[in-house]
């Protein structure tokens, strides 16, 4: 939705932005105007998040996230941009200018919610009608409490081919909306159906308590076990974990990621409250992210079969990207949470919870199980191996420690396999030195956005045009002195930007960054947050000059008509063998 100029500025205005980011961030004054604090959306232990008030912008000097007042709410809160328009509205006080296109989506967003919300509803009375008496059984025989139930929500879809719809649409509801929704589906030979039939419910909710959509599961072998919502305008399961909504009110310091929604209600049950569980696809870079907000720890739970620790692998990189501590649990006995808790008891898990494995420990551990060390050859070939994921581990301690243990292990002395991992971490240190030397060595790669829709083509003149734009905003009185056209920019995105301050500085509007995210997108500011943040920030009229005279130089270069013969001889050559056919 694109709102209007001036109601955009009201809102940054009536929306410091220091004092909407202290709601989530203890902010201290550390260095000149700008306020530090710890990164919301990372784990760090030394904070590298700064707020610019003057600029109106925050940004992460660690993980690189960045904005204004709105992308903040937008990115700390999961919403919309329209959405979070709204909730800095609704702070300030202020109604929100909303076009007919806009009340309309927002309308089918509404009824959207609405309908799973009464679909939970139905499917709630139906698990508590005579239909729904053998899933009432199935949920006694897996152990689950009353106050479990109603606390999950958990509901039953009768075994009928359009039940629920007829319930729906009974409401009010229309077909189409069902299938916007995900609970009906359009048939191979025509005609529309129920998604779920004969399924125990388990209700998705959204970290602002929305019902989004649904797991069913079977009470049988019959497959598929889990059958889940499909992707909606409500619905994403990228960005959503199953129990979030309850878990990130936990007390507990960490998150206990699972492999399914009954682990995760199970491990609810005996009060492991920081439960929580992905949504029908293996973990994603986002589910990372999103428990980094919350917590510096995740335990993974996962299955000990070959599936469940091939997920633990791809997580573990994940969830250390994003700066969480992560812990491996290894169950002895069980095959998952669920079936520990009911063999062994709350304390007994809680011990095991504490013992967890660090992720060094757990992939040294899957790794020694993979040979036979009885076997000189497999134990040589396990040494080796051992010793390449030792020296990946940053710490000389760390390696010195975990060397020693494998060669515990294969029966040889810890000075043996010291050698053996020294050796692999110093081939590795060459190998990334080299890499780093490459990069060095080629500043162009080092300058490159990002972002990859914001690539330079040209980054002389990209330079050029950060340097230019980032003395325009820390000294916006030189605006109407820049006579350059935005078009010869050769960054689409920087000339946009340059027009943009050029016509608010003439109608007298804000010239900060963070009075532009209004019209540029979530990625346009990050990405704008750190050219403004890069320390080269010298303010003078010969800068001004040589910056205005590269963008010029590159811009008559490339566009100019002698490049173009130029481009077209080359062509021809190319396609002829040679010039003049």
């Amino acid at each position: 939705m694109a709102f209007s100029e001036s109601f955009l500025t009201e809102l940054v205005e009536r929306n410091d932005i220091v004092d909407v980011v202290s709601g989530y961030v203890r902010l201290s004054k550390k260095s000149g105007s700008n306020m530090f604090g710890l990164c919301p959306f990372h784990s760090e232990k030394t904070g590298s998040f700064s707020v610019a008030p003057e600029k109106g912008i925050y940004y992460c000097f660690g993980c690189h996230k960045g904005g204004g007042v709105i992308n903040f709410i937008m990115e700390i809160e999961s919403l919309s941009y329209p959405d979070a328009v709204r909730f800095l509205a609704k702070r300030a006080g202020l109604e929100v200018p909303e076009d007919e296109e806009y009340r309309a989506q927002y309308k089918r967003t509404e009824r959207l919610y609405a309908l799973c919300k009464d679909a939970a509803r139905w499917f709630r009375k139906q698990l508590l009608a005579d239909c729904g008496r053998e899933a009432r059984d199935y949920i006694v025989k897996r152990g689950l409490s009353t106050q479990t139930v109603n606390r999950f929500g958990l509901g039953f879809s009768p075994n009928e081919w359009s039940a629920l719809m007829d319930a729906m649409q009974k409401q009010g509801y229309t077909q189409k909306e069902l299938l916007d929704a995900g609970l009906a589906v359009n048939g191979k030979k025509g005609g529309v159906y129920d998604r779920f039939r004969n399924r125990l419910m388990f209700p998705i909710i959204d970290i602002r308590g929305n019902v989004i959509g649904f797991g069913g599961r079977v009470m049988d072998d019959s497959t598929p076990k889990y059958l889940n919502s499909p992707e909606t305008e409500i619905f994403n399961k990228r960005k959503n974990l199953f129990a979030l909504n309850i878990a990130k009110k936990s007390k507990q310091g960490r998150m206990i990621l699972t492999e399914g929604y009954m682990d995760a209600i199970s491990l609810h049950q005996y009060g492991f409250d920081c439960a929580v569980a992905s949504l029908g696809t293996s973990l994603t870079e986002e589910h990372a992210a999103i428990l980094a907000k919350y917590v510096p720890e995740v335990v993974l739970t996962y299955d000990g079969d070959e599936a469940g620790q091939n997920a633990t692998r791809r997580a573990i990189p994940m969830l250390e990207k994003v700066g969480l501590r992560v812990k491996v649990l290894r169950m002895q006995g069980a095959k998952d949470p669920d079936e520990f808790l009911k063999k062994y008891g709350a304390d007994r898990f809680s011990l095991l919870l504490d013992k967890s494995e660090n992720q060094a420990e757990y992939q040294l551990e899957s790794l020694k199980r993979k040979y036979d060390l009885t076997d000189d050859e497999q134990r040589v070939e396990f040494l080796q191996k051992a010793a390449q994921l030792i020296s990946t581990f940053p710490s000389a301690v760390q390696r010195e420690i975990y060397g020693a243990r494998a060669a515990e292990a294969a029966g040889i002395s810890a000075d043996a396999m010291k050698l053996e991992v020294t050796k692999a971490y110093k081939k590795r240190r060459s190998i990334e030195q080299k890499k780093q030397r490459e990069i060095d060595l080629s500043p162009a790669r080092q300058q490159q956005p990002l972002v990859r829709s914001i690539r330079y083509d040209n980054v002389r003149s990209a330079m050029a045009e950060e340097g230019l734009l980032r003395m325009l905003l820390k000294e916006p009185e030189l605006i109407p002195t820049v006579r350059l056209p935005g078009e010869h920019c050769s960054v689409p995105l920087f000339g946009r930007v340059l027009e943009l301050l050029r016509e608010r500085f003439a109608h007298g509007q804000p010239v900060t960054l963070g009075a532009l995210e209004g019209t540029l997108s979530r990625e346009e500011m990050e990405h704008l947050t750190m050219v403004v943040n890069r320390k080269d920030m010298t303010v003078s009229e010969q800068a001004m000059d040589d910056y205005i005279r590269t963008i010029e130089e590159e811009y008559t270069r490339t566009h100019c008509r002698g490049g173009d013969t130029l481009l077209q001889m080359a062509r021809q050559k190319k396609e002829t063998g040679g010039y003049g056919g």
